[in-house]
């Protein structure tokens, strides 16, 4: 057993869980012991009882009893090489925010057959409250930008932004064919169909009780022939799959998509992988003003460029149309 400890909340993690603030510092610690310590008293803020899950406020003192010893910290298990990599994926990084550019191939987060991932990767910046926190997600095979925060507090702000529509996401896509008009609004709501391996997101009515809104500005950047185009979307919902499911519903299926596709887009693809690329993001920083950020193009993106013909300097300043239009709404 330790000695009592009287800590005091720090700016970073204003508006934190009471759980999981101490999970940080001691992570052997379980809910259950955490809730006894609540309520028998013995842990308490500012010299008041408190509840597990109450948010602490930055200056506040909390007093911590003596605690049972954990196991000894395990090692983060990253080799030298994890962490080279890691930080070689940094597109920017201040005290509050952290911008990757994430491969293509590489989870955000890890599952049952999946341990190689972001998430993972981030102990190369430290652990506790040194460590990174996602703040939104990016499909395994989508290249491109990915937020982060670095402290609990900015971590929150960012997410709110995603969540409030005040980030501004532009990805790339090819597609095959090319769509008519050229630019539009795509209204279609979403819902998760299938089980497991076999799920799929589908157009479904907006009556139906599974549907999620879900709304992407679309303009075409640029033409190979009847044969594919070179897009760029805008979601303004983060559905799961959106872009995907939305290209197929309007007929010109991402290229390399092997969820999402026809029998003519994947003649088309040829080797391709998913061409579907984060280029862009723009969002209010932390700590005021805004952050814009551009990743370069992924190997599997030039790959499909090289294909077509098209240059990435060629983009020029997009045209979206505004979000209230009438596009393929079907």
């Amino acid at each position: 057993m330790g000695e009592v400890k009287t800590l005091t909340v720090g700016v970073g993690e204003d508006g934190v869980r009471l759980d999981r603030w101490l999970r940080r510092r001691w992570p052997h610690l379980g809910q259950t012991q955490i809730h006894k310590l609540a309520r028998s008293g013995q842990l308490r803020v500012d010299g008041g009882r408190i509840k597990a899950d109450t948010r602490l406020g930055a200056g506040q003192v909390v007093r911590v009893p003596p605690l049972p010893e954990g196991p000894p910290p395990r090692p983060d298990g990253l080799s030298s090489e994890d962490i080279r990599f890691a930080r070689s994926l940094t597109l920017y990084e201040d005290d509050e925010v952290l911008i990757l550019n994430k491969p293509a191939g590489l989870a955000v987060q890890g599952g049952t057959k999946t341990s190689r991932h972001i998430d993972r990767l981030l102990s190369a910046w430290g652990e506790g409250l040194s460590r990174p926190r996602l703040t939104h997600r990016l499909d395994r095979d989508t290249s491109g930008v990915l937020a982060l925060g670095k402290s609990p507090a900015a971590a929150a702000r960012l997410s709110g932004a995603f969540a409030k529509r005040r980030a501004e996401k532009t990805y790339w896509a090819l597609v095959a064919g090319f769509p008519k008009p050229g630019k539009g609004v795509i209204e279609l709501p979403l819902a998760k169909v299938g089980v497991g391996d076999r799920e799929l997101v589908t157009p479904v009515d907006a009556k139906d009780p599974r549907a999620e809104t879900a709304l992407t500005l679309y303009v075409t950047v640029s033409r190979a022939g009847p044969r594919a185009a070179w897009m760029a979307l805008r979601p303004l919902t983060g559905r799961t799959h959106q872009l995907r499911a939305h290209m197929l519903a309007l007929g010109h299926p991402i290229l390399g998509d092997p969820k999402y596709n026809t029998p003519a887009s994947i003649e088309v693809s040829g080797p391709l992988k998913l061409q579907l690329h984060a280029r862009r993001l723009s969002l209010p920083h932390p700590g005021g003003g805004r952050i814009d950020i551009e990743a370069p193009l992924s190997a599997e993106m030039e790959a499909g460029f090289a294909r077509f013909g098209f240059d990435p300097h060629e983009a020029g300043e997009l045209d979206f149309p505004p979000p209230r239009s009438h596009g393929h709404g079907r």
